[in-house]
């Protein structure tokens, strides 16, 4: 029993042993890398039979290479066609390339041909069968250049085809050739056409397509801008894809015969050029209306001569567009030239850069076209597609700088904007403040007005009348006196509230004006000697109360304490202060003496010029009294002349 469970549990055992390495093998197979596929054969070496028919000959689904007519001619590859010898017309050659270098070769192949030319049609022979025939037609394979892909075996133990067979059927009036051909493993020889069609058909296509959206952009902005040229670049957009169809497209998604895509990819070429013309204009400025009309002309003239009604047969219509594409080069090597040099004069940038493009497009262009005319090599890449799309990607470059260069524009406006908002903000705030004060101004004012009314209507009529009282009654002189003094101090009460402007002489003014009939009536002569001082920007009329009284005290003390018959009265300023000076010719005073006396009119005084951070001197001699009034001429709270230097008054 023992011995049956332990040989039951190896059994078991190896099973699962088995089991786990059927597994890990299984998986090692799966996760291993696959062989790289080997690389196709390049085949260089053919023959050749020329053909000439008296009419096309149909393309057959098998053909017999033994049974051909003519004689096989050993030829390398790439392989450009003879057109000598045999009667005008339709030709057929036959290229035979034996395939022993892949006769040992199992599973799919693929046979690539890169290019071929022909004004005609092309058809390839897999051990006699047909496995390809061209679906363009004659004009369109002569300017498309198509490569050649097709299968050469399905399963997986095919055997390759022994021999391929190409025929090519072209007109003589233009040179033909076939490329030589690749033959391999399907994918690699996929990994190749891919490759080469990446960089001669895609991306070309790509760069063409993305060219006519930024042409569809520019026209949308030419709508609402006017200024803009964009109609110019959505055009030059749309005749830069089209007169490349050749390249980017197949004739089966092409709706139209072969005379009018002929005629269709020309004109493309020639309004290409104009419209580069008109745009060149554009950003050079060196506008010449004489040359644009003449090359309207031509472009609508080759326009109408290249119409393809009457262009029935194939010769005369290569014969007609060569002579149209002679005429387009002339045509573009006139803009290109002028484009620079107009440019170059015009000290344009984005002008020089255009016509640069568009030179380098033109000479590109120029030496496609002569190769096409005189071919040498039939494994060429053509420059075309690539200048047209840096044509393409310069016109690109030119509207993103030139929106690049607007938005800086508009930015530094709207920083210039900002900034004068900003000074017309503070000046409208100062405006604004401006106002106010004058309407601060005129409130005070026109209060101050009514209060001098009811003050001079009302006590200063009540003051009138009791002295006339008393004058008319014979009362006492020294009540008069009172009276007298008391309606001057009321009108210089009333005159402090005049707005004086910072005006100090005109405050004098006012106090001249007053007391000068009641100096006149003591038989006091006042001399006036007063000049011009600078204005005084604290004087308001607290401040003018003060200097009134200030002045309106001296003169009182001259009237009352001395004999005096004249008084001067003068002005001055220096860098610190202004100063006012009143002098009498009595016999004098000493300031000490009257103050110690009880005298409280001194005291005021010098009380109010303190109020105004000013000071009052007194002067006397045994010839008479003068007071000397020091005003600072710019006023601070902390500020004093009190220890200031008398000024140097005459």
């Amino acid at each position: 029993m023992k011995q049956s469970s332990k040989a039951s549990w190896r059994l078991e055992a190896a099973l699962a042993a088995l089991a786990l390495l059927f597994f890990l093998t299984a998986t090692a197979r799966a996760q291993a890398p696959a062989a790289p596929p080997q690389p196709p054969v390049h085949f260089t070496t053919a023959e050749v039979l020329q053909q000439s028919p008296a009419h096309p000959l149909p393309v057959t689904e098998t053909v017999d290479a033994a049974a051909l007519q003519g004689t096989w001619v050993p030829a390398t590859l790439p392989l450009i066609f003879n057109t000598g010898g045999g009667a005008p017309g339709l030709r057929t050659t036959w290229v035979r390339v034996r395939l022993d270098a892949v006769r040992e070769t199992r599973g799919p192949l693929e046979f690539y041909m890169m290019q071929w030319f022909a004004p005609g049609l092309l058809a390839v022979y897999a051990d006699g069968h047909l496995v390809y025939r061209s679906p363009g037609s004659p004009v369109w394979n002569l300017f498309r250049h198509p490569s050649v892909k097709v299968p050469l075996g399905k399963g997986v133990d095919s055997r390759p085809p022994a021999t391929i067979l190409i025929r090519v059927d072209w007109v003589p009036t233009r040179i033909a050739a076939v490329s030589s051909f690749y033959v391999g493993e399907a994918q690699a020889v996929v990994q190749m056409a891919e490759r080469r069609s990446l960089w001669i058909d895609q991306i070309p296509f790509m760069f063409s397509a993305g060219f006519v959206l930024v042409g569809i952009f520019a026209l949308g902005v030419w709508v609402f801008r006017r200024q803009y040229p964009g109609h110019l670049i959505f055009f030059i957009s749309i005749f830069s894809m089209t007169r490349r169809w050749h390249f980017q497209l197949g004739i089966e998604r092409l709706p139209v015969s072969d005379a009018w895509f002929a005629w269709l990819t020309l004109n493309a070429l020639v309004w290409q050029v104009i419209a580069t013309h008109f745009l060149l204009e554009f950003l050079h400025g060196r506008r010449r209306p004489r040359v644009s009309r003449v090359l309207l002309g031509l472009g609508v003239t080759l326009s109408l001569l290249t119409l393809p009604f009457n262009l029935l047969s194939l010769p005369v219509l290569l014969s007609v567009r060569s002579m149209a594409q002679f005429a387009a080069i002339l045509l573009a090597l006139f803009v290109a030239v002028t484009g620079v040099w107009h440019s170059w004069r015009a000290r344009s940038s984005d002008a020089s850069l255009l016509a640069w493009a568009f030179m380098f497009s033109f000479v590109c262009g120029v030496i496609d076209y002569v190769a096409l005319l005189r071919l040498t090599d039939a494994e060429r890449f053509f420059l075309t597609p690539y200048s047209a799309l840096l044509y393409s990607l310069t016109i690109i470059y030119l509207m993103f700088r030139r929106y690049v260069r607007v938005m800086s524009e508009i930015e530094t406006l709207n920083v210039t904007l900002e900034a004068r908002a900003k000074v017309r903000e503070a000046e409208l705030a100062e405006s604004y403040a401006r106002l106010r004060e004058i309407e601060h101004r005129q409130t005070l004012s026109d209060e101050r007005t009514r209060l001098m009314q009811d003050m001079h209507d009302g006590l200063g009529s009540s003051l009138t009348s009791a002295l006339r009282v008393v004058e008319n009654r014979g009362g006492d002189a020294d009540l008069r006196e009172v009276l007298k003094s008391c309606i001057d101090d009321l009108k210089l009460t009333i005159d402090s509230m005049e707005p004086v402007e910072a005006d100090l002489l005109l405050l004098l003014a006012t106090l001249r004006y007053r007391l000068g009939p009641r100096l006149k009536s003591a038989g006091i002569t006042l001399r006036w000697e007063v000049v011009d001082v600078p204005r005084l920007d604290w004087l308001d009329p607290r401040t003018s109360l003060h200097i009134l009284r200030i002045v309106q005290e001296a003169f009182s003390n001259i009237l009352k304490h001395t004999q005096a018959t004249e008084i001067r009265v003068a002005t001055g300023a220096d860098a610190e202060q202004v100063w006012v000076s009143i002098t009498d010719n009595g016999p004098g005073f000493d300031p000490e003496e009257a103050r110690l006396r009880g005298g409280r009119g001194l005291d005021n005084q010098r009380r109010r010029a303190a109020e105004l951070n000013g000071e009052v001197r007194w002067e006397f001699s045994g010839v008479g009294t003068r007071l000397l009034l020091l005003l600072p001429r710019h006023r601070s709270p902390t500020a004093s002349v009190a220890q200031a230097t008398t000024p140097s008054v005459p």
